[in-house]
């Protein structure tokens, strides 16, 4: 199957009160072990590289063969997304490889010059008929030593103004969760959420999701959220079952290896979007 964009698969898991999952990958292994666990769902599945995804696998180009390799096997819809890009460069040379979303996060920039840098990747991305999503707000771990505090979360009216401007296929918002895991416990405010989906009526995105409390996750999926990115607890998951074959007596072979990581890597994937499909109607 040929690789899809966001924009449908988003548009109906916000109408039926879902997500779907977008995980980082890093190699055709990784990839194969996320399109595994939505087969088993059929559901589709997002495949996300950032910074440093895009030097392992050696460019776009190479990401873009393994998610298609990935879509193909299992006869499945699968978006490549674009992940936190911080410069315009970066998005045209991910459209140009063939990447069937995109995102430049220009968050950290007041709201004229994020809309302005946002509505520029917007015409572009028309020419390759890609999706985009775009941010409002901070997250705490990696933008700006960012804690919890509400007054970096999303305004609402802020965010409403924003999607009419750009003209955007999703938004992503800061309701209090964090890259990377939690450094102290999180404070999920679901109330502000409610409040931006009541004005945006696009599908909405969550960042950060990796460790972030089950039961807030699923009361988002229920409040607009319909597409929750899972990083950090994905590498994680393939680090333990890799770590975990080294015991005595343990056989150097490529299945003994490689092989239960890619099973806990797909595993965490399957648990995940079980969790985003639990409210689904």
């Amino acid at each position: 199957m040929a690789l899809v964009t966001m924009r449908e698969m988003l548009k109906e898991a916000r109408a039926h009160k879902y997500a779907v999952g977008a995980f980082e990958f890093w190699s055709y292994d990784s990839a194969y072990a996320v399109a595994k666990a939505a087969k088993s769902l059929n559901v589709p599945a997002i495949l996300q590289v950032g910074p440093y995804e895009k030097e392992f696998m050696d460019g776009y180009k190479n990401a873009v063969a393994m998610a298609k390799m990935a879509s193909e096997h299992f006869d499945l819809p699968v978006a490549i997304h674009l992940d936190h890009a911080e410069e315009y460069d970066e998005v045209v040379e991910a459209l140009e490889a063939g990447f069937t979303s995109v995102m430049l996060d220009a968050s950290k920039y007041e709201f004229d010059k994020n809309v302005e840098l946002t509505c520029k990747v917007v015409e572009k991305a028309k020419e390759y008929g890609a999706s985009v999503e775009a941010e409002i707000g901070k997250l705490a771990g990696n933008e700006g030593n960012i804690t919890n505090d509400e007054d970096e979360q999303t305004d609402p009216a802020m965010a409403a103004e924003f999607v009419r401007q750009t003209g955007i296929d999703c938004l992503a918002v800061a309701i209090g969760t964090a890259h990377g895991f939690y450094t102290r416990p999180p404070k999920i405010n679901i109330d502000r959420l409610k409040e931006i989906a009541a004005v945006v009526d696009i599908p909405l995105v969550l960042h950060g999701g990796s460790g972030t409390p089950e039961d807030k996750v699923a009361e988002a999926c229920a409040n607009g959220i319909a597409k929750v990115n899972i990083c950090t607890e994905f590498i994680a998951a393939y680090g333990k079952g890799y770590n975990g074959q080294n015991t005595e007596g343990f056989k150097y072979n490529v299945l003994s290896l490689f092989k239960e990581g890619r099973e806990s890597g797909s595993a965490l994937a399957k648990s995940k979007m079980e969790l985003f499909l639990s409210n689904r109607i």
